[in-house]
């Protein structure tokens, strides 16, 4: 069973939905990177009933990401913000070339500090 790193994603949005047992599998598989048959062994459980327990918690946090759509945003999110601080690094770099005008370079610098803020926060 191969590894989804969405899934990993989605479980830091989604995680506390899931049932208890749901969430301390998926945990120690996605998590801690710990393989079917240790998860088993440790749970007391047989390996089918780890896999079954997962799929069935990736196929809720699949769908809460359907309905909901957090870990879409956050991502959109955080991809705006960088094209912003891009394009004030850009307007401050050009504002040096063509005719400095402070005004623009301390805005520019206002813009940056203030997307690094949110993205440090997001």
């Amino acid at each position: 069973m191969a590894k989804n790193m969405d899934i990993a994603l989605l479980f830091d949005f989604y995680g506390d939905m899931l049932t208890d047992k749901q969430r301390g599998v998926v945990e120690l598989y996605y998590n801690d990177d710990l393989s079917l048959s240790e998860i088993a062994e440790n749970e007391g459980i047989t390996r089918q009933g780890v896999r079954d327990s997962i799929k069935r918690a990736e196929a809720q946090l699949l769908e809460m990401e359907e309905r909901l759509g957090l870990a879409r945003r956050f991502h959109d999110m955080r991809e705006g913000l960088e094209a912003i601080r891009t394009a004030a690094g850009d307007i401050r770099r050009l504002n040096d070339r063509y005719g400095y005008s402070r005004e623009i370079h301390d805005r520019a610098g206002r813009i940056l500090e203030l997307a690094s803020r949110l993205a440090e926060e997001g």
